[in-house]
């Protein structure tokens, strides 16, 4: 068996797990926020159950709109905050951050655990090396209810990564190439394994930000594992680090990708680096190390997302907020912000936007119309100094 099986082998207590087999698995943690929680929240309450199946492991957060935008996302807050004072349940809901940062933070699961959430970039923990897999709020209420999640065991496909990457290539150029090559259907129902020396090249956040994205190219559990290859994998590709570029999604899809030199030039109005795919304490270094000593071009609109409080708390201690600011950026309560399009930083029909969130589906950040760019930080931070997209330097 590869690790993945093994993990949901254990998970489910059986000996051995195969692709295909299905599974009853005790999970390690459930979770929602404010969009998918309400909704399961009710069906939990149509079960009928009178307790969840242990209060520690459930976790409710209010980050997809914080401030509430409407009287109907205030609504969705109070129902989670009533549910949290009858179940005991832990509840975030001013602002601590975004759902998967503050997973990571906060209650954060073991390597190989398995974890449920009702958002589908719960992949992001795979960049700890634990198991996560984005549910629906039916399957969320039965999960709070049991601690239980019925999978079935995914064909797994190898990422075998060798060679030293190019210092202006981060995580997010490397799932981005790798949609690129799969496409948005070829990996639907599988799971995504890294290996490889090159993983080392990854901090753990940068690992998160890879792994936050394999939703996007259908991957149903995304993990790193070791410098080893795996055995019984389906499928094992190689990708030389070395030869990687800085990379960039055009509109409309995170799977139609170039390097960035080819679509550099084009102006844009608007630059957003945060969210639970690029808003952590890495990614706002890259920001700061752009900024410091410079101004973002009078024609970029630059919104800076933290991931969580804690995220916030370090940029201020190290003065990052302060060179964002008099780069004539602006820095936003911590949360999805922006990519959501619910609220903050919403597009026009005349907008270009470089973002270093997940999805550029027409309407994603409000307009239809609006084009939107999927890039790495370093590459959204060139982009808002120069006023059109740039690959950023080589760092010496």
């Amino acid at each position: 068996m590869n690790c993945i099986e093994k993990y949901l082998a254990r998970a489910a207590g059986v000996e051995e797990a195969h692709a295909g087999d299905d599974l009853s698995c005790r999970v390690s943690y459930v979770a929602a926020h404010d969009v998918t929680a309400p909704i399961a929240i009710k069906m939990f309450q149509e079960i009928g159950v009178k307790k969840v199946f242990d209060p520690d492991r459930v976790v409710l957060i209010v980050d997809h709109i914080y401030p509430a935008a409407s009287e109907k996302a205030r609504n969705s807050v109070w129902a989670m905050d009533d549910f949290a004072k009858e179940f005991g349940v832990h509840l975030y809901q001013r602002g601590e951050g975004v759902i998967h940062q503050l997973m990571y933070e906060k209650h954060r699961a073991n390597p190989g655990d398995l974890i449920a959430i009702a958002d589908s970039h719960t992949g992001t923990c795979g960049g700890y090396g634990v198991m996560g897999v984005g549910v629906g709020s039916t399957e969320l209420a039965a999960a709070m209810a049991t601690g239980k999640l019925d999978l079935e065991v995914p064909q797994v496909v190898q990422i075998h990564l060798t060679g030293k990457k190019p210092a202006n290539v981060f995580g997010k150029d490397l799932i981005l190439y790798l949609g690129s090559v799969f496409g948005t259907d070829y990996l639907v129902d599988k799971a995504l394994l890294f290996t490889g020396e090159g993983i080392e090249d990854f901090s753990v956040a940068e690992r998160m930000t890879v792994c936050n994205m394999g939703i996007e190219i259908g991957s149903m559990i995304t993990i790193f594992g070791t410098t080893a290859l795996e055995p019984d994998t389906a499928e094992v590709r190689e990708v030389d680090l070395s030869k990687l570029e800085p990379q960039i999604a055009r509109p409309f899809s995170p799977a139609n990708v170039v390097p960035v030199r080819e679509v550099a030039g084009t102006p844009v109005t608007q630059v957003v680096v945060g969210s639970c795919t690029n808003g952590r304490i890495n990614d706002m270094e890259q920001v700061a190390k752009a900024f410091k000593g410079k101004k973002v071009n009078p024609n970029v609109n630059t919104l800076i997302v933290p991931a969580s409080r804690d995220v916030l708390d370090e940029m201020e201690a190290r003065g990052w907020c302060k060179i964002i600011r008099d780069a004539g950026a602006t820095v936003l309560n911590p949360g999805c912000g922006p990519c959501f399009g619910a609220h903050e930083g919403l597009t026009s029909e005349r907008d270009v936007v470089v973002s270093t969130t997940n999805r550029n589906f027409p309407g994603r950040m409000g307009s239809m119309k609006a084009n939107i760019y999927l890039a790495s930080p370093a590459t959204a931070a060139a982009t808002a100094l120069a006023g059109k997209i740039t690959v950023p330097e080589v760092e010496d």
